[in-house]
């Protein structure tokens, strides 16, 4: 194993936790059920030209008008409840992994930036991230989706901004210490530009932790989503995401028809619990006192 790649010694020891590589085939398989979502929903919960409001509030297993079976039930709208579902796992991971690299960016860039330039700048910035971070990232998510409106965009904005901080904060503190190394202060003795100092030589050894962050963070941007929208100050109804499902099933839990929460809300747990437990294997992997 010594001559293997570090990729190949990573998954060896990332393969060693059972737990993790079922977390992680769980992930992998959303994904793809996600992109496929076209392909193998049996309707398109978008089409409202082929919803009936005959087939609202089914229960799962009945036989729409459409001829096909609703394995799941259906919702309020008459939307056959896996084919909302598919597509809503399509939207809650498109919202988390667009609205996390770009929180990523906007972080890492500020923190590492930070650390490089020293002095008041750096104290400025590291306090004004210090300021947000005081706040509650469901707080401050929801006052900017209000105050910005509905939609994909003005929802990716909210997210963003409410998560940059935390990846500021782990790379300002993973560049802090590789700035004061000698490998570091041999570099800024040569005539490289600052981009490249700190492209080629601060930012990979910083890519750890960051790694695990990013990881988290995805799970608490989707998360996020699924709350704002569950509030209403998500996405639109036009594009049911699973916060969106919860919420427009959650008026008629008390009247029996369960399904229209419970099943959209079981798939948001599933993706979130399966993401964090491959977070938590490669926190233990790139943290060796976390090993076990």
């Amino acid at each position: 194993m010594t001559d293997a790649s570090p990729v190949a010694r990573f998954w060896a020891e990332f393969r060693e936790s059972r737990t993790a590589v079922i977390a992680l085939a769980v992930v992998v398989l959303i994904i793809g059920v996600a992109l496929l979502a076209p392909l193998v929903a049996p309707q398109n919960p978008y089409d409202l030209a082929n919803l009936s409001l005959s087939d609202a509030r089914r229960p799962p297993g009945y036989v729409g008008e459409g001829g096909y079976t609703h394995w799941l039930g259906t919702d309020a709208q008459g939307r056959d409840l896996l084919s909302a579902i598919l597509y809503g796992l399509r939207i809650s991971l498109q919202m988390g992994l667009v609205a996390g690299a770009i929180a990523f960016t906007l972080g890492v860039s500020l923190g590492i930036g930070a650390a490089y330039v020293g002095g008041r700048r750096e104290a400025f910035i590291m306090r004004v991230i210090d300021l947000q971070l005081a706040f509650p990232a469901i707080l401050l998510a929801l006052v900017l989706s209000a105050l910005l409106g509905q939609g994909k965009m003005q929802l990716i904005a909210a997210l963003a901004a409410a998560q940059y901080a935390y990846f500021a904060r782990t790379a300002h503190g993973a560049a802090s210490a590789e700035r004061g190394k000698d490998y570091v202060e041999a570099v800024l003795s040569t005539p490289l530009p600052a981009w490249r100092v700190v492209l080629r030589h601060i930012f990979p050894n910083c890519l750890p932790p960051l790694i695990v962050v990013a990881t988290v963070q995805v799970a608490n941007a989707i998360a996020l989503e699924a709350t704002l929208s569950f509030l209403g100050v998500g996405l639109p109804v036009t594009e049911p995401s699973l916060g969106m499902l919860i919420a427009n099933g959650f008026q008629y839990m008390l009247s029996g028809r369960y399904w229209i929460s419970i099943y959209p809300g079981i798939a948001l747990i599933v993706l979130i619990v399966a993401i964090n437990l491959v977070g938590d294997r490669i926190r233990d992997q790139v943290n060796p006192r976390l090993k076990r």
